[in-house]
């Protein structure tokens, strides 16, 4: 085909070739149709036949995965093939012939590629409804084909973001004339295929093989849908940096997208539907996890071991090892260690009956000693930065035990949105990054608190900010020993944490619960002394709580009564 015959206005008659192709598919179905000195027929393609044939196709990617072969196949079903820039440079490397989009728009790529395909050549090819008698009579007038195929990925966006790119270099790889095109060929899914990622090509191309080189109507549908997704999940990136970029914490339209990473069998509970899907941020964790072995994780699976490797990641793995064991999204047991195992026995000390069935999240490279430790009892996922070969082995053993490497840590000080959704809306909040190690402690009591109660005291912090609220969490030699979550009163955790420690004690075969000289820390304020004075009842000798209740004075004249050391953090740390 000559490049002529692709230019607007062109009246030179298309070979026989192209007269083939738009001749009529049966009886019942024309398709548009060159006559006289190349204008087009004004033939009707009914609704009532969903097939249409693929003639001529638009592929402009950055993603070239897979496209040789795909547009070697193409070729192969007489489809004549329009590219641009490095796709058209691809293809004719690997012997591919056909047109350059400039060839078809008439005009060169210009101001360093920003323009090429916007352009009537282009988007009337894609948009025009075959079915529609004027819109025939507009492409004949103008000179304008039809494009059957529209292949687009868009410039990499999200991945120049996270490498870490400057300002410039991330505008300059904001996409423009392909989101245009996706949503013109989306748009005119009852004439037009438009595939946005090369896992799509296998599709397309088996229905060209099945179908004698045309598309059904269900396909073109749900790649229509995947476009339009992809497109705004594209747009919901861009937004969201740009938000952040000029420290826009509550923009005008917050857009949200993620990319499939797998359906799920359920949801919270099974008559609820689920899935899995990866946002724009790289932050190492469930979703960036390499699964090594072990069933498909589920809903409650992914919200638990997410949990777990978010209150893990607070322990710095260069100063300490550190374990911690969730169920239901709350620490059953917290600890650190000079090694895993140790730190794993620990936590599981806490609470070893809730622990049964639980998530265990390691903040080193999982060893063979601690696998041994933790496939003791049944748990169901295990998550850590990397493993060892002997562990991976150890733990291979229990077959349906998922072990998930997250290839490093996330960072507790790392900015970041958290989404929920409520009737008819989204609440959206920064992360809390607020860490304990960057906070100015104040001492409110007459006795300060010892070396070894501020050392564990900072500990019992850092595990209250992952547990539900209300929040108390006690702890003894940086591990916790009780712990109370999600209760409606203060003093409820309290006595509820309390109440663990003895039962734990008594698993355990101990005189007394190992809240006896422990610290506790609250996630909130005390609002009235007794929630302290339960604490104080089960054996606790300082405190920490951010403070800032009305009744600050009777907490802190509580706590001189009985000789209790207490600091206030300035800093809340509630979590629903």
């Amino acid at each position: 085909m000559g490049a002529a015959e692709d230019r607007p206005g062109s009246s030179a008659p298309p070979p026989a070739q192209e007269e083939r192709r738009h001749a009529p598919l049966d009886d019942r179905v024309s398709a548009f149709a060159w006559h006289g000195l190349g204008r087009y027929a004004t033939g009707i393609l009914p609704m009532t036949d969903h097939r249409r044939r693929i003639s001529r196709a638009v592929l402009s990617v950055s993603d070239k995965a897979g496209l040789i072969d795909f547009a070697r196949a193409l070729a192969g079903h007489g489809v004549d093939l329009i590219s641009t820039g490095g796709t058209r440079k691809a293809l004719a490397e690997a012997g591919l012939e056909g047109l350059d989009v400039s060839e078809l728009t008439g005009f060169p790529e210009m101001m360093d590629g920003r323009v090429k395909t916007l352009h009537p050549g282009v988007h009337g090819g894609l948009l025009a409804i075959r079915a529609n008698a004027d819109h025939a009579a507009a492409m004949a007038a103008h000179g304008i084909r039809p494009i059957d195929l529209l292949v687009v990925n868009l410039y990499p966006f999200e991945e120049t973001v996270a490498k870490g790119a400057d300002f410039a270099a991330c505008i300059e790889n904001i996409d423009i004339g392909g989101p245009a095109m996706i949503r013109a060929a989306a748009k005119n899914h009852a004439d037009v295929t438009v595939v946005v990622e090369p896992q799509d090509y296998a599709l397309v191309l088996a229905e060209l093989e099945q179908h004698g080189g045309m598309t059904t109507l269900a396909l073109r549908q749900k790649l229509a849908a995947k476009a339009y997704a992809r497109s705004a999940s594209y747009d919901a990136a861009i937004s969201n940096w740009f938000a952040q970029k000029i420290a826009d914490p509550a923009p005008a339209y917050r857009a949200v997208g993620g990319r499939l990473i797998e359906a799920l069998r359920y949801g919270e509970n099974p008559h609820q539907s689920a899935a899995f899907y990866r946002a724009d941020e790289a932050r190492p964790g469930v979703a960036t996890a390499r699964q090594v072995q072990g069933k498909q994780l589920s809903y409650n699976n992914i919200n638990d071991t997410d949990a777990a490797y978010e209150c893990v990641a607070e322990f710095d793995p260069a100063r300490t090892a550190a374990c911690a064991i969730i169920k239901h999204a709350n620490p059953c047991g917290v600890a650190e260690g000079s090694s895993l195992v140790e730190a794993y026995r620990k936590a599981l000390r806490c609470d070893p009956i809730s622990a049964f069935g639980g998530i265990v999240a390691v903040n080193r490279k999982l060893d063979a000693d601690a696998a041994r430790a933790i496939t003791e009892i049944f748990t169901e996922v295990i998550i850590a930065p990397d493993a060892s070969a002997e562990a991976i082995a150890i733990v291979g053993a229990k077959r349906n035990l998922r072990l998930l490497l997250a290839q490093g840590l996330p960072d507790p000080r790392a900015g970041g949105l958290l989404v929920k959704s409520v009737a008819g809306a989204l609440l959206v909040q920064s992360r809390d990054n607020a860490v304990v190690d960057d906070m100015e402690l104040k001492v409110v009591t007459r006795r300060a608190p010892s070396n070894s109660e501020l050392r564990d005291l900072a500990f019992a912090f850092r595990v209250a900010k992952h547990v539900k609220s209300n929040t108390i969490v006690y702890a003894k030699d940086c591990a916790t020993v009780g712990i109370g979550a999600g209760q409606m009163s203060r003093i409820d955790s309290a006595r509820i944490a309390a109440r663990k420690a003895a039962d734990a004690a008594k698993e355990a075969g101990l005189a007394e619960p190992l809240t006896q000289g422990s610290v506790v820390a609250s996630d909130a304020f005390f609002p009235f002394a007794d929630g302290l004075l339960v604490a104080i009842e089960a054996g606790a000798t300082a405190v920490i709580q951010p403070g800032g209740s009305v009744r600050d004075d009777e907490v802190i004249k509580a706590a001189d009564d009985h000789g209790i050391a207490m600091v206030f953090t300035g800093v809340r740390h509630f979590r629903h």
